[in-house]
């Protein structure tokens, strides 16, 4: 599987798919500003978490979502990065236009699509009632993303059938997973919740695995595969994710100086923090702190 593979709309690889927008994988090694700014479209939006952890706003609500995740973002509603750049980690999205509405809980996706308009309907009024964007731990639609991605590299035989095919699998699945979302929660994130609340509340303390799994009622090995399992990274480096996390906010404060930001969010030293810092983000936090916080 490609780093980075990005279609969009007048590429030659979607001359046959004038209803996808944009189609994406991208693998994010370091921040890039401004690469997801909170902005709504036109189109309908669906994001699959790869690995990470991403913090989105969507429709004016604040989400979490870990590897396994799917958002999907009516036309119409606000949708962007909670820090408005993509954090660290792999996502998978794609971007539909679909037919005009006569009415707002109508979505009709247009002829390319084999789903009837009794179907369409049905999806429309799903969604208009619909009070989480956030479909939790459905690897079925990576499966789904990864095929449609290989669809397009290989462009073999009846291609471009088999992605709008697969298009529908996916909005298929998507329903499916909202009909029964009331009546299925995932266990661990709730108290991964609760984990994290308590980390950033003490994050000068130099945490071990051990603290935190007792921390959340597990063995250190358990507790390591949970975490492991639901953001993609050891405990350690989820720990300095959320170091890194507080630490960004922080910098926007000009009244707190570095060392002391370094020392609060749990690192050894201002050293050990702008080291890591740049390694994770790309700039050191005095240039992060120059760009969001511009001279007068």
């Amino acid at each position: 599987m490609q780093n980075q593979f990005l279609l969009q709309r007048g590429c030659r690889e979607l001359e046959l798919f004038p209803h996808i927008i944009e189609f994406a994988f991208k693998k994010i090694n370091t921040i890039q500003f401004d690469s997801l700014k909170k902005e709504s479209s036109e189109f309908l939006r669906i994001y699959y978490i790869v690995d990470g952890r991403f913090d989105w706003v969507i429709n004016e609500e604040q989400y979490i979502l870990y590897p396994g995740d799917l958002a999907i973002i009516f036309p119409g509603q606000r949708f962007g990065a909670e820090k408005n750049f993509l954090d660290i980690g792999t996502v998978s999205w794609i971007h539909l236009e679909l037919q005009k509405k006569e009415y707002p809980d109508q979505l009709f996706m247009g002829t390319w699509s084999r789903l009837t308009d009794s179907e369409c309907r049905t999806i429309g009024r799903i969604l208009s009632v619909n009070n989480s964007p956030v479909l939790s731990r459905i690897k079925e639609a990576g499966i789904i993303f990864q095929t449609m991605q290989s669809e397009f590299i290989n462009q073999e035989i009846g291609f471009s059938a088999r992605i709008n095919q697969l298009i529908d699998e996916l909005i298929i699945l998507i329903m499916r997973q909202l009909s029964k979302q009331n009546t299925s929660r995932r266990d661990f994130p709730q108290t991964f919740m609760k984990l994290e609340q308590a980390l950033r509340e003490n994050l000068s303390h130099q945490w071990t695995v051990e603290e935190m799994a007792v921390l959340v009622g597990l063995g250190t090995t358990a507790f390591s595969e949970k975490v492991k399992s639901f953001t993609g990274f050891s405990p350690l480096n989820y720990l300095i994710n959320i170091r890194i996390s507080e630490a960004i906010k922080m910098l926007k404060r000009p009244n707190i100086n570095v060392t002391d930001i370094a020392l609060d969010t749990g690192f050894y030293s201002s050293q050990h923090f702008a080291t890591t810092f740049k390694k994770l983000t790309g700039y050191t936090p005095s240039e992060f702190r120059k760009k969001n916080i511009p001279d007068n």
